[in-house]
């Protein structure tokens, strides 16, 4: 699916839960129109897996995933030979069951998330998440993806899409990527949001949150932000965070609340003694007059 603008895809986004500045909306909209994948970049819990998740919801798209780590290799991510349906295949025409057939022909193959997307003929969105944490190795294969939208199998030939699927790739920048990759793709950084922006996403994701909780929960975290903490916490841990006090029944902070819930919002043992140690009460006096 196309759209027709960039604000009909900056709506069809909030309709599906998620709300992107003019920025993003405007690199989804060219990714999808120039059918380019696009490369999304920001700390950890700013929301680049779920702009991907996002786009597929709002384009009526099946979503495949690949999530990356290191030492993903080919088997994982693209495809392997279903060797035990290959042995079967050989018992059965010594048999005489069966005749004798290609053992390494496309019914013999286990599609992974890579393959199944360039052959599938469905709309689909490939999210390949965190590719920071694969190897140097298995970036330089999805040159092949990226450039042709095409999967070389050295049995079976070259497999190429026939309905390219919109590619969103997302880096935490653990490491630096290779250039050859950077240019197959659109680049857009995601930082942190505004305060306003920030309390506007949480109402949107924690429907019927009190408007006081929402515009203080976004307010602290906005705090934390400025301390020197080992993993600043993304709108993700804002999100959840405030679902938390929510479910609670909290309709403002206090410090009280804060310390006990504060596990749903820093990660880091060291982090959570100094914010408790040091700023908890003042970052709570802020956040209640945000507004």
């Amino acid at each position: 699916m196309t759209f027709a603008s960039i604000d009909a895809l900056e709506q069809a986004l909030r309709e599906a839960s998620y709300l992107p500045d003019r920025g993003l909306a405007t690199a989804l909209y060219l990714a999808s129109t120039l059918e380019k994948p696009l490369l999304l970049e920001g700390e950890a819990g700013v929301g680049k897996t779920e702009a991907a998740k996002a786009l597929a919801r709002a384009q009526g798209a099946r979503l495949i995933r690949l999530q990356c780590y290191e030492g993903l290799d080919v088997a994982h991510a693209v495809y392997e030979w279903n060797y035990s349906r290959q042995l079967l295949h050989i018992r059965a025409a010594q048999e005489g069951t069966v005749s004798e057939a290609e053992l390494f022909g496309p019914e013999f193959l286990i599609r992974r998330p890579l393959l199944e997307a360039i052959e599938s003929s469905e709309p689909v969105v490939l999210l390949i998440d965190e590719i920071d944490r694969a190897d140097d190795e298995f970036e330089a294969f999805l040159l092949e993806v990226l450039s042709d939208f095409q999967i070389t199998i050295p049995e079976v030939g070259t497999i190429v899409a026939e309905r390219r699927p919109a590619v969103v790739l997302t880096s935490n920048r653990t490491r630096e990527l290779h250039d050859a990759l950077k240019r197959r793709c659109l680049f857009h950084w995601i930082g942190h949001p505004t305060l306003e922006r920030e309390i506007e996403i949480v109402r949107l994701r924690v429907p019927g949150v009190p408007e006081r909780l929402a515009a203080q929960a976004a307010a602290f975290v906005q705090g934390l932000r400025r301390l020197e903490l080992a993993k600043p916490p993304g709108v993700a841990e804002t999100i959840d965070w405030t679902q938390a006090l929510a479910a609670l029944g909290r309709e403002e902070l206090s410090a009280e609340v804060v310390e006990q819930t504060l596990g749903s919002v820093l990660k880091y043992h060291e982090d959570f003694e100094s914010v408790r140690d040091r700023a908890l009460v003042d970052l709570v006096q802020e956040a209640r007059g945000a507004r």
